[in-house]
């Protein structure tokens, strides 16, 4: 089996995987799989209801989270690809577990070039949240992500962006810009 495949059907299973990003370390896993959700959330230490963010590789991989004509707008701005997160309402079939409380969710189209390769290979959007616990600094390295998070995440090598903070955050109807 391919190192794709193999990784693929990993997180099928619900497994969660720490990967490098624009500014840190992420946690992610399939969107589509409640259970490896909140095992994201209880890493974190997160509540729910604050929602997630879903990064991929090309806009057409967020149609099932997004609206059409939203997604399709925002594809056509200058946000993307880069670490710009941009809050677009949610389609019906997004699940409440990716949007918590709310009726948007926040998408991206990663301009790191291993993760949007990533998301490439595996045919699938992830889940972006940092890595680490809720309030503290998020990790940096492969190594601090394995001292965190041991063996209830597969760290995925490689290198971070240059970018010193989290992605920001606009909603994307109003322009308002919600974390920088």
């Amino acid at each position: 089996m391919s190192a794709n495949r193999a990784l693929r059907a990993f997180l099928k299973a619900g497994g969660v995987i720490a990967y490098p990003t624009e500014s840190c370390y992420g946690l992610g896993c399939d969107p589509r799989n409640r259970a490896a959700v909140q095992r994201i959330l209880r890493l974190k230490q997160r509540m729910q209801r604050k929602g997630l963010i879903v990064i991929a590789a090309h806009a057409q991989q967020l149609t099932r989270y997004v609206e059409t004509d939203a997604l399709h707008a925002a594809g056509h701005s200058s946000h993307w690809p880069g670490p710009v997160s941009l809050l677009l309402p949610a389609s019906k079939r997004c699940p409440v577990w990716l949007r918590g409380q709310h009726r948007t969710l926040a998408v991206r189209v990663t301009a790191h070039v291993q993760t949007a390769h990533l998301c490439a290979q595996l045919s699938m959007a992830l889940v972006s949240t940092s890595a680490n616990r809720a309030g503290a600094v998020a990790l940096k390295t492969a190594r601090a992500c394995q001292r965190q998070f041991g063996h209830r995440v597969r760290v995925i090598p490689g290198k971070i962006g240059a970018g010193r903070r989290p992605s920001t955050i606009i909603d994307f109807a109003s322009g308002r810009v919600l974390r920088t």
